[in-house]
């Protein structure tokens, strides 16, 4: 199935979209702990950065009163921006070049504007969901946003009742769906095609609705382990950062031709 996408500025591309079995993504996982194996420490790096920053937004964050929202969401929301090294080495490795950490940044320079223009546009979806957040919180359901001791403690749960919680997370839970619908291949097809913004988000549309059972499955396992990688004190996504970006590599090799 071929489409191409056009703006009034870019130049058209052509891309074929092709369908994956559901179990693909289990098999992108493993290409990309290859990857990671392949040079350890350039992976780690770009781990550990991301682990830095988290700290560092806990630490000026800690009380701010959507701390909940940021911790839930944040990671989900602006990661696709920062997985375009990891992107670069695999894009490497798959053409028998080396893939140093120095190498991979020309990951972030190949396509500059678009990738830029990408991030700001994953940071916009994560500042409207602080502002829904805010809504739901105190105008919907009439409580005030959690502290940082509140959530440590599941105040907020406890302040709650089921329907509150389901309904507050299945808003969430659209803004995450929908973020994830923009983002599955953007990244890889922006450094590797020299797309637009705007061409990397709808074709990245375009692969997630044409293999729903595959992405239901991707998107599964993503949740799964960045929960993990949450879990102690954001020190998993050492590891788990690093093997989802250079399984979204995997992912738009085996999704666009």
């Amino acid at each position: 199935m071929g489409t191409t996408l056009v703006t009034a500025q870019d130049r058209a591309l052509h891309l074929e979209i092709l369908h994956v079995p559901f179990y693909q993504p289990l098999l992108w996982l493993g290409r990309g702990w290859r990857d990671m194996r392949r040079h350890w420490s350039a992976s780690l790096g770009y781990g550990a950065l991301i682990v830095a920053l988290g700290w560092t937004l806990l630490v000026f964050c800690a009380t701010h009163p959507y701390f909940v929202a940021a911790a839930t969401t944040g990671f989900l929301l602006v990661g696709p921006a920062m997985s375009a090294g990891l992107c670069e080495m695999s894009r490497r490795y798959s053409l028998g070049q080396s893939a140093s950490f120095d190498e991979s940044l020309e990951g972030f320079g190949r396509n500059a504007a678009a990738l830029a223009e990408f991030g700001a546009i994953l940071a916009v979806c994560a500042a409207v969901w602080f502002g829904v957040s805010a809504v739901l919180l105190g105008t919907v359901f009439h409580i005030s946003a959690p502290s940082i001791s509140e959530t440590m403690y599941r105040g907020f749960i406890d302040s709650t009742n089921r329907t509150q919680v389901l309904a507050y997370v299945g808003v969430g839970g659209v803004l995450a769906v929908s973020v994830f619908a923009i983002s599955a291949i953007a990244i890889p097809l922006i450094i590797d095609r020299r797309a637009s913004a705007r061409q990397g988000m709808l074709a990245s549309v375009k692969a997630v609705f044409s293999n729903i059972p595959a992405m239901i499955v991707w998107s599964g396992l993503i949740l799964i382990l960045t929960a993990i990688g949450y879990a102690p004190l954001l020190c998993g996504l050492l590891i788990v950062a690093p093997l989802l970006g250079h399984a979204t590599w995997h992912a738009y090799r085996d999704m666009v031709r």
